[in-house]
């Protein structure tokens, strides 16, 4: 039984930064509700690399919300177009990956979607399912439907361009492969970041094309990554992101968890709030209140988030464990009772023996932690990387949560 329209307005029109088809929104909402049929609602991710952070998941509650009131959703899984690369927010070429690559995060991503969404009511679909189908012929023909001049008109294409930076042919099919997605599977809506506007549009423009009621088009805001700061006054920082080392797994092991959202700073505490918390806008509210007249510790508000987001991936239990060892190591300046270990025959640098313990997803990612003085032992940053350590234990603090401890010999 659905929900009356308002109430469902009200719902899913919360943390939406844009909407192409507002009317159009309450009206079909409307004809769902007379026919007792629900609207289909796509949202893609392509498996660039394996495991989902809390930046997708975002995009994902606003799935969920669709769910609870009755609507079809698809969770679509862009095994083609991560091979082409999505250009969003590049200003270089990305670098092409390998089906191979591509069907391993595959993998994980159909598995993890479901910590959020509802088995029962969530189709998941491979777009290459269509495009490994297609013929020359068909590319060529879905290239007609849009001029380069159209495709300068997005933000980044247009930078690169003016800038003298390069544009592969390909990147141009990107949005048009995202686009051709929503016209197999005829949805009402296309759900994307904010950042996937342009190609979320093209979408909509294609179907239209195609002969075929255009979907709406409804984006959410970006989760900025556990390395965002407030700087005169603004909050910046890039979008969480694996390739950038400031994202928060949601497999990773509680304590990890946990202790990755305390170590963010206390104004992008407000953001994780509005984007992440189950608590509603005027509790939101009412706690930074609270906190900004000095009734609440700073502290305590971060405590309540880790802990809620800890519970949700995990469990009320882990979450406690997360949050009592957190306050037992951190507070006292301690080391944790058990921490990952590795053993090595001869020595080696420092990014080398932390690399050995597979605790970052790329030895690019340490290095950058190093230079930034993320790396300490007994109190004393460690900020060369090609640092060599010698025979003997070195017990490592890595970042504001992690640790590490290396034999070498």
């Amino acid at each position: 039984m659905f929900l009356p329209v308002d109430e469902q307005l009200q719902i899913l029109m919360r943390g939406v930064s844009d909407l192409h088809g507002d009317g159009e929104l309450k009206l079909r909402l409307e004809e769902s509700y007379k026919s007792k049929k629900p609207l289909r609602v796509k949202a893609g991710f392509d498996p660039t690399v394996p495991d989902l952070h809390l930046g997708h998941t975002v995009l994902m509650s606003k799935m969920r919300q669709f769910q609870k009131l009755g609507h079809e959703v698809v969770f679509l899984i862009g095994d083609f177009t991560a091979c082409i690369g999505d250009p969003t927010g590049r200003n270089e070429l990305r670098p092409q990956l390998s089906k191979e690559q591509v069907m391993m995060a595959a993998e994980t991503y159909a598995r993890q979607a479901f910590k959020i969404l509802d088995r029962a009511q969530t189709k998941i679909i491979y777009n290459g399912s269509w495009f490994d189908k297609m013929h020359a012929n068909d590319i060529i023909k879905l290239a007609a439907k849009y001029t380069v001049a159209r495709m300068l008109e997005r933000d980044d294409f247009h930078k690169r361009h003016s800038q003298g930076i390069p544009i592969s042919l390909h990147e141009f099919l990107y949005p048009l492969a995202q686009g051709y997605d929503s016209v197999e599977l005829k949805n009402d809506l296309e759900l994307g970041g904010q950042d996937q506007l342009f190609n979320l549009l093209v979408g909509r423009n294609l179907m239209r094309d195609y002969g075929l009621r255009p979907q709406m088009v409804m984006t959410t805001p970006l989760l900025l990554g556990t390395d965002a700061r407030m700087e005169e006054g603004v909050l910046v920082g890039d979008k969480m992101s694996k390739s950038k080392g400031n994202y928060v797994g949601i497999e990773e092991p509680p304590k990890e968890m946990y202790g990755k959202c305390m170590s963010i700073s206390d104004a992008l505490m407000w953001a994780w709030y509005d984007l992440l918390s189950d608590k509603t806008p005027a509790e939101i509210a009412t706690l930074r209140s609270d906190v900004d007249a000095g009734r609440v510790h700073p502290k305590q508000a971060k405590v309540g988030l880790a802990h809620e987001i800890t519970a949700r991936f995990h469990d009320q239990a882990a979450a406690d464990r997360a949050r009592d060892e957190f306050e037992r190591v951190f507070a006292s300046h301690g080391v944790p009772d058990v921490i990952p270990e590795v053993s090595l025959a001869a020595p080696t640098t420092l990014v080398e023996a932390i690399a050995q313990a597979n605790m970052f997803a790329s030895k690019a990612e340490i290095r950058r932690l190093v230079a930034q003085g993320g790396a300490s032992k007994d109190g004393a940053k460690l900020m060369d990387p090609q640092l060599k350590l010698e025979a003997g234990e070195h017990v490592l603090k890595l970042g504001k949560h992690k640790f590490l401890k290396v034999r070498i010999g």
